[in-house]
């Protein structure tokens, strides 16, 4: 395996997990009823905390070994954009607005802003899969 097939590995594999998070998880979360937030949100962040760990470790493994290699042409590019997308949205909007929810409960504003990051975070892991796709070809 090479560093852009690794790219394209670890980016199909986030971008998998993160359309699962987006279709899945947050819609179920959402549906939860108030008196029930607090031990659903908890077990939530418990549950997908190693997974995110993972998935976002591979990716960075992946980016580390392709910028070492130096075949960095304009899908490269396009890809590491998908991935600065994704990985800023998580640290300025997703997780602080998780840290929110765990203490203020289920809040509308909060919940829509938690939905609109998770999308921009599945666009960004798309844009991040189909430039590894065309790198690697």
């Amino acid at each position: 395996m090479d560093a852009s097939h690794a790219l394209l590995t670890a980016a199909g594999v986030h971008a998998g997990f993160q359309a699962t998070i987006t279709l899945v998880a947050y819609p179920a979360l959402v549906a939860t009823p108030a008196g029930s937030w607090a031990q659903v949100h908890t077990a939530h962040s418990r549950r997908v905390t190693p997974l995110v760990a993972v998935v976002y470790g591979a990716v960075l493994a992946a980016w580390v070994w392709v910028f070492t290699d130096g075949g960095l042409g304009a899908a490269t590019w396009v890809a590491a954009a998908g991935s600065v997308t994704t990985g800023a949205t998580t640290a300025l909007r997703a997780a602080p607005t998780h840290t929110r929810l765990g203490r203020e409960g289920p809040r509308p504003e909060l919940l829509r802003r938690l939905l609109r990051a998770d999308r921009l975070r599945l666009v960004g892991a798309s844009l991040t899969l189909g430039g590894a796709l065309v790198a690697a070809w």
